[in-house]
């Protein structure tokens, strides 16, 4: 059984940071990709960003590019989402997902197979 857990949510003035993480039990990264997506109230979920387990650059997605990072720490089995210069349309609650088996990073949200359950990021204006 796969289990990604979120934490790290939380409310925040706008301009400001917040760091996510996603941790998983050990080998549960092994030979995958983890994505990060988003959902905001009446709208769709979107691509946030993604990195591989064994490295390489991340993926983002326009909108936040140059202001969320991600990063992994195999250690701990946990992977980050860094999120600076925090504006009000980031509000959502934010999932992480794990696709296994591939090494091309994509934005394909049916690619994933296992999802966290979220938390919630809530920026104030």
């Amino acid at each position: 059984q796969v289990q990604l857990v979120e934490s790290g949510g939380g409310l925040v003035q706008a301009g400001g940071s917040l760091r996510l993480s996603c941790a998983a039990s050990a080998r549960t990264f092994t030979s995958s990709s983890v994505g990060w997506f988003r959902q905001a109230p009446g709208k769709d979920r979107e691509f946030v960003g993604a990195i591989r387990w064994s490295g390489g650059s991340p993926l983002y997605a326009d909108s936040v590019k140059g202001r969320f990072t991600i990063s992994r720490d195999n250690a701990k089995n946990t992977v980050y989402l860094q999120m600076d210069s925090l504006k009000p349309e980031d509000t959502a609650v934010y999932f992480c997902a794990v696709r296994y088996g591939m090494i091309t990073l994509t934005s394909r949200e049916s690619a994933y197979t296992y999802w966290g359950q979220g938390t919630q990021v809530t920026v104030s204006s």
